[in-house]
C-alpha cells in the first residue's frame, strides 16, 4: 500500500508519490522526463521530449470547448536536493521517504519536492481525467528550473499555441503572482595553491541555520553560513595561527546554505585558544540571529595530530578577503511596491578544490540593469584578486500586465468559491512565466499553487487540503475558460 493512498484528490496526490518514488534532483530528470512520456503514451495523448527533457503533452478540447483559445499549464520536474546530516537517501539514485502528519506530507529527512512535483501531479490527473469540461491543453514540463530555468530557455515554443498560460509554482493559496524578478548564476572562480602543513587538525562549522528559499525568503535575513564563515575565518586569523585545508558550504546557489564547515591545522598550543574562541562567536552569533535562526550554533571536532596539505598564506587570505567582502542579501528594496524585495544575491555554494575556490551565487532583480551591476561588483572583485567570474543561467523578469484576461477570471473565480478576494502581486524569486513570455508574444500568465512551507530545506512541507482545494479551484477556472 502506497503513503498516499487515503488522500485526495486521490489521483493528484497517487501522481504525486510515482513522481517522488524517481529521483529527479537538477541536472537529474530523465527518469523523471521518462515518466511522463510513459505517462502520454499510456492515455494515448501527443507527447515531445527534447533534448533537455522538457516534455509536451497535449489534450484536446473537451466537447463544447473547440473554439475556446488553448491553455498551457506548466511546471518543472526538477526539485532542490537538500538533506540533514546523516540522512542515508542518495539523491542520484534513491527515491523519497515520504510521510504523512495530520494535513501534511514531508519527507523524512530531505526536501520534498513539493516544489514543483504538485504541479506535474495536478496536470497529470487533468490530462488523465476524461470527465473534465476545458479548452484543448497543452501542458509543459520543463527540468532544471532550480538551477537558472535552464529547461525553459531551451524550450522549442513554436509548437505551442496556447493563449494562456497558468504556471503552477507559488507556494501560498489564494496569492495569485503577475509579475517576478529576472536572476542569474553568478560564479566566482580564484585560484589556489597549497603546501605542505602539520597540527592539530580541526573541523569548524556553523550549524543551525534556518535556510530557505533565495528568492521568496532572502528578505526573512535568515544568516548565510557561507557569510558566516568567512568572518569568523578572519577573525579567527586575529586570534591564532592556523592553516586552511578546505572549505565547503550549501549545495544549490537558489537556498540560503545552512550549514558550512572549514577543515584546518591549528597548533597544539593554540587549541585551548580556538575553543575560547568557538565559545565567544557562538554568544555572539548566538545573540545577533536570537530572531531570525535561534537554533545557531558552533562545532569544533579535533581529529589529532596529522601531516597535510593545506592553502598557502597567501591564497587563503584572498580567499577569506573575498568572503568577507562580497555582497550578499537584499541589496534594494522596490520604492513603488510595497513590501518587494528589488534585488538580492545569495552565496548559495562554497568549495574549495584542488586547484580553486569556486564562489557561487544566486543574483536577482526586477530591474536588469541592477542584475548586471551586482554581476559586475562580483567580477570586478574577484578579479581584483587574481580569479576569474563566469555568468551563466540568465533569464528575464516578468513584466506586469496590466489588461489580463486570465486574471480577471482567476480573480472571479476565487470570489465566487470563497467568498473573499485574491491577493495579486509580484514576486522577488524567479519564475519560467517571464521566460514563455519572452518568447510567446501576447501570452497571458500567472502564477498560482497550494500551500507548500520551508521549500528548499528538509522542514519541506506540503498541505493536504490546500491541495484538495487548489486543484478543485483550477478545474472551475479551466471551465470558466470557454
Amino acid at each position: 500500500m502506497k503513503k498516499l493512498d487515503h488522500l485526495k484528490p486521490a489521483e493528484v496526490f497517487r501522481y504525486f508519490e510515482d513522481l517522488c518514488a524517481i529521483p529527479h534532483g537538477s541536472g537529474n530528470t530523465r527518469a523523471i522526463s521518462d515518466y511522463c512520456m510513459k505517462f502520454a503514451e499510456s492515455h494515448h495523448l501527443f507527447a515531445r521530449q527534447d533534448d533537455a527533457w522538457n516534455v509536451i503533452i497535449k489534450k484536446e478540447a473537451s466537447p463544447g470547448y473547440e473554439n475556446a483559445p488553448a491553455v498551457i499549464l506548466q511546471g518543472h520536474l526538477d526539485m532542490v536536493c537538500e538533506k540533514e546530516a546523516g540522512c542515508p537517501i542518495d539523491f542520484q539514485t534513491d527515491g523519497l521517504d515520504l510521510a504523512v502528519d495530520g494535513d501534511l506530507v514531508y519527507a523524512k529527512g530531505t526536501t520534498l519536492g513539493g516544489d514543483d512535483g504538485i504541479a506535474i501531479a495536478m496536470a497529470l490527473a487533468i490530462l488523465a481525467d476524461r470527465d473534465l469540461s476545458h479548452p484543448r491543453l497543452e501542458c509543459v514540463f520543463t527540468t532544471d528550473e532550480e538551477i537558472g530555468l535552464l529547461g525553459a530557455e531551451a524550450l522549442d515554443t513554436s509548437s505551442l499555441d496556447g493563449a494562456y498560460l497558468i504556471n503552477i509554482d507559488s507556494e501560498e493559496e489564494g496569492i495569485f503572482t503577475v509579475s517576478c524578478a529576472g536572476g542569474m548564476r553568478s560564479e566566482c572562480i580564484l585560484p589556489l595553491t597549497y603546501q605542505e602543513t602539520e597540527g592539530i587538525r580541526c573541523t569548524l562549522a556553523v550549524e543551525g541555520l534556518l535556510g530557505g528559499h533565495s528568492g521568496v525568503e532572502i528578505h526573512k535575513e535568515h544568516g548565510n553560513s557561507n557569510i558566516l564563515m568567512g568572518r569568523l575565518l578572519c577573525a579567527l586569523e586575529e586570534e591564532i595561527d592556523f592553516r586552511l585545508e578546505s572549505l565547503m558550504g550549501g549545495l544549490m546557489d537558489n537556498a540560503i546554505p545552512r550549514e558550512t564547515k572549514a577543515v584546518l591545522y591549528v597548533k597544539e598550543e593554540e587549541i585551548a585558544r580556538f575553543e575560547e574562541f568557538r565559545q565567544t562567536w557562538e554568544t555572539i552569533l548566538q545573540k545577533e540571529f536570537r530572531a531570525s535562526d535561534p537554533g545557531i550554533f558552533l562545532t569544533l571536532r579535533q581529529e589529532g595530530f596529522r601531516k597535510g596539505r593545506a592553502m598557502s598564506p597567501k591564497s587563503a587570505s584572498l580567499l577569506l578577503y573575498l568572503l568577507h567582502m562580497v555582497p550578499n542579501g537584499v541589496v534594494r528594496n522596490s520604492v513603488e511596491i510595497e513590501n518587494l524585495v528589488q534585488t538580492s544575491l545569495n552565496l548559495g555554494i562554497l568549495k574549495t578544490g584542488e586547484d580553486a575556490a569556486h564562489v557561487i551565487f544566486s543574483v536577482r532583480s526586477s530591474v536588469d540593469t541592477e542584475k548586471a551591476e551586482l554581476g559586475n561588483r562580483l567580477r570586478h572583485c574577484v578579479e581584483f584578486l587574481g580569479g576569474t567570474y563566469q555568468e551563466s543561467g540568465s533569464y528575464p523578469g516578468w513584466e506586469y500586465k496590466k489588461d489580463s484576461l486570465l486574471r480577471d477570471t482567476l480573480v472571479r473565480v476565487y470570489q465566487r468559491l470563497y467568498e473573499k478576494t485574491p491577493r495579486v502581486e509580484a514576486i522577488h524569486a524567479g519564475l519560467e512565466c517571464g521566460i514563455f513570455s519572452g518568447k510567446m508574444e501576447g501570452l497571458d500568465c500567472i502564477s498560482m499553487g497550494p500551500d507548500l512551507y520551508d521549500i528548499h530545506t528538509p522542514k519541506e512541507r506540503l498541505s493536504i487540503s490546500s491541495v484538495e482545494r487548489v486543484y478543485h479551484f483550477l478545474l472551475e477556472v479551466l471551465k470558466e475558460l470557454r
